[in-house]
C-alpha cells in the first residue's frame, strides 16, 4: 500500500503461525553440554495409555478454540477489520488455511527453542554489551546454565524422547539419545526433569485428557517451590496457571494442592511493595532505563526546533519519562520552551493515581522554572476517547508516547482502532512504542504455552540476578508477572487480555495507517549504550538493531521493543 493512497478498508488477516528463533540441529544443544554422561533412570508419568500430543494429529485437530480469531505473522485480534475510512468493524473470513497440523507446528516450535544459540539477527550495536550464549553457557557464573538454557534442554529432550513413547507405556525416558548431559548439576537435573513434566502436563492439557494433565501437575508442583531458584518457581507459576486452566475446562475445584497466592493476597504483597520497592527495581533492572531514556532522547530530537510542546502519554504511572522529558527541555540552549502540556490517558480506576502523577510533575516543573500543564484524560472506558478530549492547538508540536499500551488493547479490538484513528487525526511529530517482543497470542494452546514459557524464563533469570538481595521487589515483580502467566496460560477468548506481540506484526499494523518507521540516531543508540553500562550485569543485556527499531534482550532472548514512527 502506497502511503499517499487512501487508508485501507480492507481486513487485516492476522493469522498464520510464528515460531521461535530460527533452525539449528541438535549438536547446538550439545555445544552447551560437553563432555556429559547419560541418564538411565526412566521417569514414569502416567500409568495409563494415550496418544501423544505430537504423534497424534486427529487430537490436536479436535481441540476446542474459545477464540474466533484472524492471525497474521502471529498477531491475532478478534474479528477485526482495521478500516481507518471509518467503515467500522466487519465479520472477517479467514484466509489462512494451515496446511500442517498444529501438533506438528508445536514440534518445532520446541524444536526452534531447542537451537536457539544464536545472537538476535541484525546489526549489535555495541560488542561491549552483546551476549554470547554459546560462550556463557558453560563459561557463566559458578557454570550455571541460566533459567532459559534449563527449559531448551528440557525440551530438547522432550523432542527426542517423543519418537520413543508408545500408546501403552506413556513415560519420558532420561536416557540422553544424542543430549549428552554429564556436566550438568544435581540441581539442574532435577529442574530440566521437572520442565519434562510441565512440558508433557501441557501437552496433555492440549489434547484435554485432564486427569493425566492433573497427575503430571501434582508432581510438578510436589517438587517446585515459589520461593525456590528461578527455574523452580517458574515451573511453579506454570504449574498453577495449567492447573487454573483444568479446573476451568473440567468446571471442578482442585483438592489437595492450591495456589499459593490468590487473588487477594497478590494486591496485598503489591500494597505493601514501597515507592522505594518500585525505583529499587527501576533501577537494577536494565529494560525500562534503557528504552525510557533513549526513547525520550530520540523525542527530544525530533522536536529540537519545537516551543510548544504536547506529549500525550498513554499509560504515564509515576510520570518517569516526563521528568526526563522536562529536564532536557529545560536544558536546552536553544529554541527555548515557552509551553509544555502533558496530556495523561486513563480509565476511571486510575483517576486518583492519575491525578496525584500530575501533582508530581507539576511541582517538579515549577522547580526547573518550566512552563507547565498537566491534562487527565479520564474516560469509563478507552473506546470513548475522541480527538476533542487532547485539547490540541494548531500551533503545538505533539509526540505520542506508548510505554507497553497497545499490547493491552489487542484483545479490544474496536477500542485498538479507535485509538489509532485519533492519533493519525492528530498527526503527532514522532509517537515512540515500547513493547514485550514475544508471541504470547497464538490461537494454539500449545504455542502459545511454550513461547510464554520460554520467555518468562528469561524474564525470571533477569529478576534473579538483578534483584538477587532484594527477596520482597523480586516475589513482588514476580507476583505480578505470574498473574499475566495465567492469563495467557488459563484464559481464553476475551478473558485473555495479556496477548503480546512481535515488532514485525506492529510493523504490519502501523502500515495500514500510513506510519513509517523512524531510525534512531547515533545520540540515541549512545544514550541506549550509556544507559546500559550502569547496570551491574550489562553483560547480559545486549542492545540490537532490527530495521530502524531496537531489540533489548536478556543473554541472548529477545525481551522488549523500542520503535519510533512518524504520519505522512
Amino acid at each position: 500500500m502506497g502511503f499517499n493512497q487512501p487508508l485501507s478498508s480492507t481486513s487485516f488477516n492476522f493469522s498464520g503461525f510464528q515460531g521461535g528463533y530460527g533452525s539449528v540441529n541438535v549438536q547446538d544443544v550439545e555445544a552447551v553440554l560437553q563432555n556429559k554422561q547419560s541418564f538411565s533412570a526412566i521417569m514414569e508419568l502416567d500409568n495409563d495409555g494415550g496418544d501423544n500430543l505430537f504423534n497424534d494429529q486427529t487430537q490436536q485437530h479436535q481441540q476446542h478454540d474459545h477464540d474466533d480469531n484472524v492471525k497474521v505473522d502471529g498477531m491475532i485480534l478478534e474479528n477485526i477489520n482495521f478500516a481507518p475510512d471509518g467503515d467500522g468493524l466487519q465479520q472477517i473470513s479467514q484466509e489462512f488455511q494451515e496446511t500442517s497440523s498444529l501438533a506438528i507446528a508445536s514440534l518445532e516450535l520446541l524444536r526452534n527453542y531447542e537451537s536457539k544459540f544464536k545472537k538476535l539477527s541484525g546489526e549489535n550495536i555495541s560488542d561491549n554489551f552483546s551476549y554470547d550464549i554459546m560462550e556463557t553457557s558453560t563459561c557463566s557464573e559458578n557454570q550455571r546454565l541460566s533459567t532459559e538454557e534449563i527449559m531448551r534442554v528440557a525440551g530438547a529432550r522432550y523432542v527426542h524422547y517423543s519418537a520413543h513413547w508408545n500408546n501403552d507405556d506413556f513415560s519420558i525416558p532420561t536416557h540422553h539419545y544424542g543430549l549428552d548431559t554429564g556436566n550438568l548439576s544435581e540441581q539442574e537435573n532435577r529442574d530440566v526433569e521437572l520442565a519434562q513434566f510441565l512440558l508433557a502436563a501441557a501437552e496433555r492439557v492440549g489434547c484435554q485428557q485432564f486427569e493425566r494433565a492433573s497427575r503430571l501437575l501434582l508432581h510438578c508442583q510436589c517438587n517446585s517451590d515459589v520461593n525456590a531458584n528461578a527455574a523452580q518457581r517458574v515451573i511453579f507459576h506454570f504449574s498453577e496457571a495449567l492447573r487454573e486452566r483444568i479446573n476451568k475446562e473440567t468446571g471442578r475445584t482442585e483438592v489437595g494442592i492450591t495456589s499459593s497466592y490468590n487473588e487477594n493476597q497478590e494486591t496485598e504483597m503489591l500494597q505493601k511493595m514501597s515507592i522505594n520497592g518500585s525505583l529499587n527495581c527501576h533501577q537494577k533492572m536494565p529494560f525500562n532505563q534503557v528504552m525510557q531514556f533513549t526513547g525520550v532522547q530520540t523525542m527530544v530530537e525530533h522536536l529540537a526546533s519545537e516551543t510548544k510542546i504536547h506529549l500525550i502519554d498513554l499509560d504515564i504511572k509515576s510520570g518517569v519519562q516526563c521528568t526526563a522529558l522536562m529536564q532536557a527541555l529545560a536544558e536546552r540552549k536553544e529554541s527555548c520552551v515557552e509551553s509544555l502540556k502533558v496530556s495523561a490517558i486513563g480509565t476511571c480506576t486510575y483517576k486518583n493515581k492519575i491525578e496525584d502523577t500530575g501533582q508530581r510533575l507539576t511541582c517538579f516543573a515549577e522547580s526547573l522554572n518550566l512552563p507547565f500543564s498537566y491534562k487527565a484524560v479520564i474516560v469509563t472506558d478507552l473506546a470513548e476517547i475522541k480527538l476533542d478530549d487532547f485539547d490540541v492547538d494548531d500551533d503545538e508540536a505533539v509526540a505520542v508516547y506508548s510505554p507497553y499500551f497497545l499490547r493491552t488493547l489487542i484483545s479490544r479490538t474496536n477500542c485498538l482502532e479507535n485509538l489509532m484513528l485519533v492519533i493519525r487525526n492528530i498527526k503527532p511529530s514522532i509517537m515512540i512504542v515500547l513493547e514485550i517482543d514475544s508471541n504470547h497470542n497464538s490461537p494454539s494452546f500449545v504455542n502459545r504455552f511454550i513461547e510464554t514459557l520460554f520467555y518468562c524464563s528469561a524474564f525470571f533469570d533477569c529478576i534473579e540476578t538483578c534483584l538477587q538481595e532484594d527477596s520482597e521487589s523480586r516475589m513482588a515483580v514476580e507476583i505480578v508477572c505470574s498473574v499475566g502467566i495465567r492469563n495467557i496460560v488459563a484464559a481464553e477468548g476475551t478473558e485473555r487480555t495479556v496477548r503480546n506481540v512481535k515488532l514485525d506484526v506492529w510493523r504490519r499494523f502501523f502500515a495500514r495507517y500510513r506510519m513509517v518507521e523512524t531510525g534512531f540516531s547515533e545520540s540515541s543508540l549512545y544514550q541506549a549504550n550509556l544507559v546500559a553500562r550502569e547496570f551491574c550485569f550489562s553483560k547480559f543485556c545486549s542492545v540490537d538493531k532490527n530495521g530502524e527499531s531496537l531489540i533489548i534482550s536478556w543473554k541472548g532472548t529477545p525481551m522488549h521493543s523500542l520503535s519510533a514512527w512518524r504520519f505522512v
